[in-house]
């Protein structure tokens, strides 16, 4: 089940918070509940990008972000992520969800988001690639750049590059091979 409440929590938290650049990194603290963790009893890595929304979301709002969004009629889509998970999460574990842009292409933004443990330990770490939509098609990053105005966004690093070049040719739709007979 999706974390409304939660989320309107993290909404609620930060409704106060000064604005930030779209250059700058959005912090929160965040609890490991029994909802978010699987039969291991460590959060579960699907649920690890529900709770990166906890991050990415009010990010936007402070950013200001959002209120262009519902300004243009435009929504916000993820296109793709790379993950990695490096140490366990477990249940009522204390992290520093961590949210900032890294770049931009032609067509996509680029998110990254990553869990800390109280003695400044990184468990995981992602990149979003997020697009923005309107009438159930991407708006180019020129027209979002142009929305924004003048503020220097960084080019895309070397590495994101490279990642999501990869990902790209990746065949699709993916080669399943013959069905499985009944």
């Amino acid at each position: 089940m999706y974390p409304y409440l939660r989320l309107g929590t993290e909404f609620l938290r930060y409704r106060k918070a000064p604005p930030l650049a779209i250059t700058d990194t959005h912090a929160t603290t965040l609890r490991i509940l029994p909802g978010d963790i699987d039969p291991w009893r460590e959060l579960n890595n699907g649920r690890t990008l529900t709770l990166y929304d906890l991050g990415r979301l009010p990010f936007a709002k402070r950013t200001g972000v959002l209120d262009l969004l519902k300004r243009q009629g435009w929504g916000l889509t993820v296109a793709g992520s790379a993950m990695r998970y490096r140490k366990r999460l477990t249940l009522f574990t204390r992290i520093e969800l961590r949210t900032r842009l890294i770049g931009l292409d032609a067509r996509f933004l680029y998110i990254e988001q990553s869990m800390w443990l109280p003695d400044g330990t990184c468990a995981n770490a992602g990149v979003i690639r997020g697009a923005v939509i309107a009438n159930r098609k991407m708006v180019p990053m020129a027209e979002l750049r142009e929305a924004v105005g003048p503020v220097d966004i960084p080019a895309l690093p070397v590495w994101a590059e490279a990642l999501f070049a990869a990902e790209s040719d990746r065949p699709w739709p993916p080669e399943t091979g013959a069905p499985i007979a009944s």
